[in-house]
């Protein structure tokens, strides 16, 4: 039997780093989807946070399951799927992923329940982005790039697509605002990004080299006015 053991603070703090990622994982797959984070401290072996508790009806405090204490038994740090019911009669597909310190000791289980009976379309639709069911559908700039070369090309293309599509900027200025927002980007610090930049937003080299003397200038002014 797996004997649980008191927390230490440093335990405990890294059960209070995870709390973002119960968030960032119930944003991503919406309120049919509950995630629950034990603390496995051996004085109070309860949930620490949860979101959309509504699906099993659980709050902060609430104790843990038996059939998590078994999944702890079972020697998987990353449980296979399984199926259970909860007492409202819900069921659920769940998967329980323990947390363990630099010890290798078990302080927590970080569990995700998702409501099997809930409707497909509702389901879908917590999923979707919200401008999707709005008037204020909007470009992602965001690509998957494999390599650096697609994540060079796809920063510039973006870039240049926003400030193109700006009429606050002025057609003489776009340019210059251009490898502005690519060089606060970082993306002149890459090599060969000058020479790649100037060929995809159809200017010059010297012009791209000249922007940026101009823009470091204007930086060295403005720290030692702020000096």
């Amino acid at each position: 039997m797996m004997k649980l053991h008191d927390l230490t603070q440093s335990d405990l703090d890294i059960l209070k780093s995870i709390e973002n990622i119960v968030d960032g994982i119930a944003t991503m797959y919406g309120q049919h989807t509950e995630v629950v984070l034990h603390s496995l401290d051996a004085k109070h072996p309860s949930v620490v946070k949860i979101a959309n508790g509504h699906i099993t009806g659980r709050e902060v405090g609430a104790p843990i399951t038996n059939l998590a204490i078994q999944k702890l038994k079972s020697g998987q740090d990353i449980s296979n799927a399984y199926l259970t019911k909860c007492a409202n009669g819900k069921t659920l597909r769940s998967t329980t992923t323990i947390i363990r310190n630099s010890k290798d000791q078990p302080i927590g289980l970080l569990c995700i329940n998702t409501d099997m009976d809930a409707p497909l379309q509702s389901v879908l639709r917590t999923m979707m982005p919200e401008q999707l069911f709005s008037n204020e559908q909007t470009h992602s700039p965001e690509v998957f790039a494999r390599n650096i070369d697609e994540a060079l090309h796809s920063a510039i293309d973006s870039v240049n697509h926003e400030v193109r599509a700006n009429a606050a900027i002025s057609p003489s200025q776009k340019s210059r605002e251009i490898v502005n927002q690519l060089h606060e980007l970082g993306i002149f610090e890459l090599k060969d990004s000058a020479q790649v930049a100037a060929t995809r937003l159809g200017i010059s080299v010297h012009s791209i080299y000249r922007y940026l003397r101009e823009i470091k200038a204007n930086q060295a002014e403005n720290d030692k006015a702020s000096a």
